[in-house]
C-alpha cells in the first residue's frame, strides 16, 4: 500500500512539473510574440510616420513644411546611423560603445521630435516663428553628432576591408608563388640534366671506342684463325663434292693404300 501511494506521489509530481514548464514557455512564447509584434509595429508606425512627412514637405507651406523638414531630417539621420552601427557590430565589437552613444542620442531626438510636433500644431504663427529656429539648431546639433558617428564607423569599416584585402592579396600572391614552383628549379634542374647527358655520351663513347678496339681484334684473331685452319668449305667459299656425297674419308684411305710400295715379284724388274 505505501509502494502504491509513493508512485501516486511520484507522477502526481511530474504531471504538476510538466504542467509548470508548460506554463513556463507558453508565457516565454506569448512574451516573444509579442515583443516582436511590438517591433513589426513600431517599425510600421515609424514608416508611417517617415511617409507623412515626407507627404507634408511637399503639399505643406511655411512653418509646417519647415518643422517636417527638420523631423525627417533628424529621423533619417539617427536611422541611417544605426542601420550602419548595427550592420557592422558583427565584424567590430567596439562599435557596441557607438551604438550605446547613440541610443542616448535618440532619447534626446525623441523628445525634440515631441516638442516639434507639438509646435506643429500652434495656431500662432509667432510662436512658431519664436520657437523653430532654437529647435532647428538643437536637430542640426544632433544630425551632426549621428552623421559623425555614422562617418566614423563608415571610414573604419573601409579602413578594415583595405587592410584585410591587402593582407589577402599578400597571401594569394605568396600561394602563388608556391603553386609555380618549378620555375625556381627549372635552372638547376636543365644544368644537372644537360650534365647528365655529356657524363652519359662520354661514357658511350668510350664504350664504343673500346667496342670498336675489341671488334678488330676479333676480326684480326678470326683472320688469323682462317689462315691457320681452312674448315671444311674450299677455297671458294663453298663444301667439296667428296663432303656432299660423304666420300671424303674412302678416298683418303685408297689413296694411302694405292702410296705403300710393292713388296711382290713385280718389284725386281721395275728395280732394274
Amino acid at each position: 500500500m505505501d509502494v502504491f501511494g509513493v508512485m501516486i506521489g511520484l507522477v502526481l509530481l511530474f504531471g504538476i512539473a510538466t504542467l509548470v514548464l508548460a506554463v513556463v514557455g507558453t508565457v516565454k512564447a506569448a512574451k516573444a510574440v509579442a515583443a516582436k509584434v511590438e517591433k513589426h509595429e513600431a517599425n510600421a508606425r515609424r514608416a508611417v510616420e517617415t511617409a507623412t512627412l515626407k507627404a507634408k514637405t511637399y503639399t505643406k507651406v511655411g512653418p509646417p513644411a519647415q518643422i517636417a523638414t527638420v523631423r525627417l531630417k533628424l529621423r533619417t539621420s539617427l536611422d541611417g546611423t544605426r542601420q550602419v552601427l548595427e550592420g557592422g557590430l558583427a565584424q567590430d565589437g567596439q562599435l557596441g560603445e557607438s551604438l550605446a552613444l547613440l541610443t542616448r542620442l535618440d532619447a534626446h531626438a525623441a523628445e525634440l521630435d515631441g516638442e516639434l510636433r507639438v509646435l506643429e500644431r500652434e495656431p500662432d504663427t509667432a510662436r512658431i516663428a519664436a520657437k523653430l529656429p532654437e529647435l532647428r539648431e538643437r536637430a542640426e546639433r544632433i544630425t551632426h553628432a549621428a552623421e559623425t558617428m555614422r562617418w566614423a564607423a563608415q571610414d573604419r569599416m573601409h579602413r578594415f576591408a583595405d587592410d584585410e584585402l591587402s593582407r589577402l592579396s599578400q597571401e594569394c600572391e605568396s600561394e602563388a608563388g608556391a603553386l609555380r614552383h618549378w620555375d625556381t628549379g627549372a635552372g638547376s634542374g636543365s644544368a644537372s640534366g644537360a650534365a647528365s647527358g655529356t657524363a652519359a655520351a662520354s661514357a658511350a663513347a668510350s664504350g664504343g671506342g673500346s667496342a670498336g678496339v675489341g671488334g678488330a681484334a676479333g676480326a684480326a684473331g678470326s683472320s688469323g684463325g682462317g689462315a691457320v685452319r681452312a674448315g671444311l668449305t674450299d677455297g671458294k667459299g663453298r663444301p667439296s663434292a667428296e663432303d656432299l656425297l660423304g666420300l671424303a674419308d674412302p678416298l683418303a684411305k685408297l689413296a694411302q693404300r694405292l702410296r705403300k710400295p710393292s713388296t711382290g715379284p713385280s718389284a725386281g724388274p721395275s728395280a732394274s
